[in-house]
């Protein structure tokens, strides 16, 4: 197995993300590109022993196009995101002290 801390970059804190984790227990990470759903609950649930994960999604998202100096054109890379979805009553308590 890879390491957890390669599988599971960081996770993503924006609007969106904080009303899923408040009204739905889902928490949103960005995960390596090759990564897949077996993986990433066995790496969630490595970095945080006291948390059960119900369920993995993932998006494979494009890079956006970017406009670098002297207008020389661009991509940024593409990347996963994953919604993980804990069973009730299972919190990360690394987003309560954010």
């Amino acid at each position: 197995m890879k390491d957890p801390y390669q599988i599971v970059k960081y996770p993503l804190i924006t609007e969106r993300s904080t009303i899923l984790r408040e009204e739905k227990n889902k928490y949103t990470f960005r995960v390596d590109k090759r990564a897949n759903k077996i993986e990433i609950k066995k790496a969630i649930e490595t970095i945080f022993p006291d948390v059960e994960v119900a369920s993995v999604n993932t998006l494979n998202l494009r890079g956006k196009p970017k406009k670098f100096r002297n207008n020389k054109r661009g991509r940024r890379s593409d990347w996963k995101k994953a919604i993980v979805t804990l069973k009730p009553g299972n919190t990360i308590e690394m987003y309560e002290t954010l």
